[in-house]
């Protein structure tokens, strides 16, 4: 079959759940058999999300081949299984500098480069996904950021608009707005959607299919009064309405034929509705989870985009274990010796979160330090993996003044160094040790236990530019703080944990960006087990 794309863009207002409908949409039609991908075209000027302000921007996804992305990319690792690559995260910055750079190299021939043809032509190369070699899709799924009618967009869907003359039926557009209810009249309210889809026609798109965000149930007629003003058949709108989970969405988009129009709108054949059993099964699993477990979040970013993959790796291993994760955001800044038994005392696990700078740092230590010494299991990831190490340093090693380089490069024991790499370098986007890279672990360890004891050998996803000194090993395993994680190439020590306690464990990679609905990860999945 000749690849298909389909293209989801949004209107009337942002956050309206754009990467779920495109996660749904490509969970619905792997589930028919087809190979997908998904791929998100962001309008902001950034080369990457690598640099931006969580709250801003939320968390920066990780790919295994060490992309700083958006958010949506681990919706769609989550939903799919897909592993995303730096092909499926696309900015206006990258369009931009390639245009750029090819000018500089002078591969236009003295051409007066413009926003039409040359930047428009190197959208539509991406969204072809033409510079990537020996993918044989039946699908792809690109989703555009931002919403319709913001001026940075409009590169984008004049690409949208010329590829969908240049594909035919080969192409699809999903239009995703809003239905706001007004509680003084009582009412549902169409026009907002009216005019987002009038913004897209006035640009030479006609969406084929709508998909409408609502609070509120939508009956027909009101479905009937969107078809008829939008110039689209009834059985194309959709309503999205708020569900307890977002894994639920696929569902109700699979009970709305969403899948099912697509085909049809590209002259495939629809065939049987695919029973998506191992995905019902989790949502029943999750449906009847009663049992409620506490776990802390000790961090600095209070925004819940900022922890999004740690979140739903916990939410998932909680369902795997029967038991409902009640996530408990605790700002490590405002963590205090005198305030932090009430802050942990009633929490069945602590999870020290990852993040950059010296902000909130001495909250993270005190942390790690109360849930050491009162046997809570504790989870410590990148920068809170090195809180970890710090405390152990100070309150057991006795080196009192104990630090990272990054936090004070005048410590006289900087237990956490900077990477011997990384000390020539001096731009700061996209130049971290990013992406998978191999982990050996220890027979001897709980770490091995929680992967199953299938392979000494893991790899997992990092992002960060300070490690473990290695320096200290030999001091820190002696007094208890085993290394029981070593990349077998440059020895950098990747996961360290305390034997005798009953989970403290603390990792420099990044775990949550590989745990998917079908598969949590095995740490998360022994952490939750831990806390029960």
């Amino acid at each position: 079959m000749q690849t298909k794309y389909i293209f989801v863009t949004g209107g009337v207002v942002s956050s309206l759940g754009k990467g779920i409908i495109s996660a749904s949409i490509g969970k619905l039609l792997q589930a028919r058999g087809y190979k997908v991908t998904i791929q998100k075209f962001d309008p902001y000027i950034n080369i990457d999300p690598g640099t931006l302000n969580p709250y801003e921007h939320g968390e920066c996804y990780v790919t295994a081949d060490g992309m700083e992305t958006d958010l949506d990319l681990g919706h769609y690792e989550r939903f799919t299984g897909i592993e995303t690559t730096c092909h499926n995260s696309i900015t206006t910055g990258r369009i931009y500098k390639t245009v750029i750079d090819r000018e500089r190299h002078g591969d236009y021939l003295g051409k007066t480069i413009q926003v039409v043809p040359h930047i428009t032509d190197e959208i539509k190369r991406r969204m072809l996904r033409e510079d990537v070699e020996g993918e044989a899709l039946d699908f792809v799924i690109t989703e555009v950021g931002g919403t319709i009618g913001d001026i940075e967009s409009a590169p984008f869907m004049e690409a949208i608009r010329q590829l969908r003359w240049q594909l035919g039926h080969d192409s699809v557009c999903v239009h995703l707005t809003y239905v706001p209810y007004l509680k003084a009249a009582d009412e549902l309210k169409t026009k907002p959607t009216q005019h987002s889809v009038k913004e897209l026609q006035g640009m030479g798109i006609q969406p084929d299919i709508l998909v409408l965000r609502t609070e509120r149930h939508l009956d027909d007629s009101l479905r009937m009064k969107v078809a008829s003003f939008c110039n689209v058949d009834l059985e194309c709108v959709v309503q999205s309405e708020d569900m307890d989970s977002i894994y639920e969405v696929p569902v109700n988009m699979q009970h709305q034929g969403l899948d099912a129009v697509i085909l049809r709108n590209m002259g495939i054949p629809v065939g049987m509705t695919p029973p998506m059993t191992a995905w019902h099964q989790f949502l029943d699993k999750q449906s009847h989870a009663k049992r409620e477990i506490n776990v802390a979040l000790v961090g600095k970013y209070d925004l819940q985009d900022a922890y999004k993959s740690i979140r739903e790796s916990l939410n998932l291993a909680g369902t795997y274990n029967d038991v409902k994760v009640c996530i408990h955001f605790i700002n490590s800044e405002h963590i205090t010796r005198e305030n932090i038994c009430e802050q942990l005392d009633m929490m069945a696990g602590v999870v020290i979160c990852p993040g950059f700078g010296n902000r909130g740092i001495d909250g993270k230590i005190i942390a790690a330090e109360y849930c050491r010494t009162h046997d809570i299991p504790t989870f410590g990831i990148c920068l809170g993996m090195q809180m970890m190490v710090i405390e152990f340093a100070r309150n057991v090693l006795g080196f009192t003044d104990a630090n990272s380089t990054e936090m004070d490069s005048s410590t006289l024991h900087p237990v956490i160094n900077l990477m011997e790499e990384q000390k020539s370098i001096t731009n700061m986007g996209g130049t971290m040790r990013l992406g998978a890279y191999d982990c050996q672990l220890c027979k001897e360890s709980h770490c091995y236990e929680a992967y199953d004891n299938t392979s000494t050998y893991i790899r997992e996803r990092h992002r960060h530019r300070y490690e473990f000194n290695n320096e200290y090993q030999t001091v820190y395993e002696s007094a208890g703080m085993k290394c029981v994680g070593i990349n077998p190439t440059s020895h950098l020590v990747e996961i360290i944990e305390i034997a005798d306690k009953h989970w403290y464990i603390g990792t420099q990679f990044h775990p949550e960006y590989s745990s998917t609905v079908l598969h949590p990860h095995p740490l998360f999945m022994s952490f939750i087990k831990a806390c029960l």
